[in-house]
């Protein structure tokens, strides 16, 4: 597959490997980087997954071990607390001043993800609306005393087409779309804008696509993969550590099914099942986002 991304001339680039979970991502972007080091060009990885950044979460997330990193220096991995709170203005600060180093050493960047606002967060010409904090602890208030689905409900009146862009079980993410409706910015919704600008020209989009049934065998016998590599066993260390303090970390898929399973709320196979039904839902949705890239060249995994 490596072997059909062209390499255009020009000096040190932005390059992004975006695509659903499970397609092999990580592996594409170390070929990318072993091909532009073979013709005398370094390169270093600058992670695009929210869940990567934090520390100790490695099972549940398939991040990819120091020791398979090929030697090539990456960049934004275990980076948070479990207790801290991803956001997504934060990641993008960061992550440009990464790459904006890393082309400033002569070398290329490579942005390698699934987290589709994060992605767009760095690729795009993408402005987040102000934080309103006071606005914003209210919201939370009635999040924990109504529901998140009451929520969901509001967010829908008030703008049909920013909840059709935000998970119906994502409590966070509702009440910042929430907290932008307020302020009176209909447009963003924590989504891709329309007709979007690439942040630099310079940037080159590879995306990866696999046939839809046999992704989801994938992801299944990942998920299996992740339980008998000792998922459980990660889950109790970073619970020890916090792990259900965390707004963030606590609700990624997986962790919580484990937690859930540690408290005795679920059977191992509940919690896989749960697990697994979970990460097939996030992967059509990744799919759906990463379709809208118009400037992303498609290559299809072979199974």
């Amino acid at each position: 597959m490596i072997r059909a991304v062209p390499l255009p001339d020009g000096g040190p680039r932005l390059w992004a490997v975006v695509g659903a979970t499970g397609t092999g991502k990580s592996d594409l972007s170390l070929d990318l980087a072993g091909r532009l080091a073979a013709r005398g060009e370094a390169a270093e990885v600058v992670n695009a997954d929210a869940m990567q950044l934090y520390r100790g979460m490695d099972i549940g997330t398939a991040k990819l071990p120091l020791a398979e990193r090929r030697g090539v220096v990456h960049h934004l991995f275990d980076v948070l607390d479990i207790t801290e709170e991803a956001a997504v203005a934060a990641y993008q600060r960061d992550a440009r001043a990464a790459i904006e180093s890393i082309l400033a050493r002569g070398r290329h960047a490579i942005l390698v993800g699934g987290s589709g606002l994060y992605v767009s967060s760095v690729v795009y010409d993408f402005r987040f609306p102000p934080r309103d904090d006071a606005m914003r602890a209210a919201l939370e208030e009635r999040l924990a005393a109504e529901g998140v689905g009451a929520l969901y409900d509001e967010l829908r009146a008030a703008s049909p087409e920013t909840a059709e862009r935000v998970d119906p079980r994502n409590g966070r993410r509702i009440v910042r779309a929430l907290e932008v409706l307020a302020q009176g910015d209909a447009g963003h919704g924590a989504a891709l804008p329309e007709a979007p600008r690439l942040w630099r020209d310079d940037a080159t989009i590879l995306g990866l696509r696999m046939d839809r049934a046999a992704l989801i065998s994938r992801l299944d016998a990942r998920v299996h993969r992740m339980w008998r590599d000792g998922m459980v066993a990660e889950t109790e260390a970073l619970k020890a550590a916090g792990l259900e303090r965390g707004k963030t970390a606590s609700r990624a898929i997986g962790y919580a099914q484990a937690l859930a399973q540690i408290a005795g709320a679920m059977t191992e196979a509940e919690a896989i099942a749960e697990a697994q039904a979970l990460t097939r839902r996030y992967a059509r949705r990744q799919v759906a986002w990463f379709k809208r890239y118009a400037e992303a060249r498609w290559f299809d995994v072979a199974v």
